[in-house]
């Protein structure tokens, strides 16, 4: 299940609000100035796919976003538990950063967590399988993918050179709640 954590930068212990429902994720993070969808598969997707067989399922969408936005670029990344380099990985999105363009994110498989620092806000997002994540360029955020990643993603880019991050050097990322491995009873 997608969620919402909104925080006070001040306070990490404590969320001022937790949303649960899509709608309510949808809702709070347009608000904010952030694209939140949910999609759908246009045919099965099988553990291993391909990087071409999961582009081809969600095409249509793609497609759309491309259209829309400008993107020039779509890739597909893939973690599971057992990646050699996970803590590598992981620790290169940990820290806040932005972006000159637009991170656009959509989960076919598994879970990640992006956290936005929007003015004295911190917003916790946890995005499942279906959910489609696009953070404005600009924002200052982060990445968690847990110490035992499993997810799928399509990544759009307007830049061809991919993902290029802005290091802000501030600590903040620190002291906010990272990611419990996806399925976990902790995960709440």
């Amino acid at each position: 299940m997608s969620r919402l954590r909104i925080f006070s930068e001040a306070q990490p212990q404590q969320p001022l609000s937790v949303h649960t429902e899509h709608a309510d994720v949808a809702s709070e993070l347009t608000k904010a100035g952030v694209r939140f969808e949910r999609w759908e598969a246009s045919q099965p997707i099988a553990p291993g796919a391909s990087q071409e067989e999961v582009i081809a399922a969600y095409r249509a969408d793609i497609d759309r976003l491309m259209a829309e936005e400008g993107y020039q670029a779509v890739d597909v990344i893939s973690l599971k538990p057992d990646h050699p380099d996970r803590a590598a990985l992981r620790q290169k999105f940990l820290s806040e950063h932005t972006h000159v363009e637009d991170e656009v994110r959509f989960f076919v498989a598994g879970a990640g967590q992006f956290t936005l620092h929007l003015g004295d806000k911190i917003y916790d997002i946890l995005c499942e399988q279906g959910d489609l994540i696009g953070v404005p360029d600009g924002t200052r955020h982060w990445f968690d993918m847990s110490e035992a990643p499993y997810f799928v993603a399509i990544r759009l880019f307007t830049n061809k050179e991919g993902w290029v991050a802005q290091y802000t050097g501030e600590d903040i990322a620190e002291r906010f709640p990272r990611m419990t491995p996806h399925g976990s009873a902790t995960a709440a």
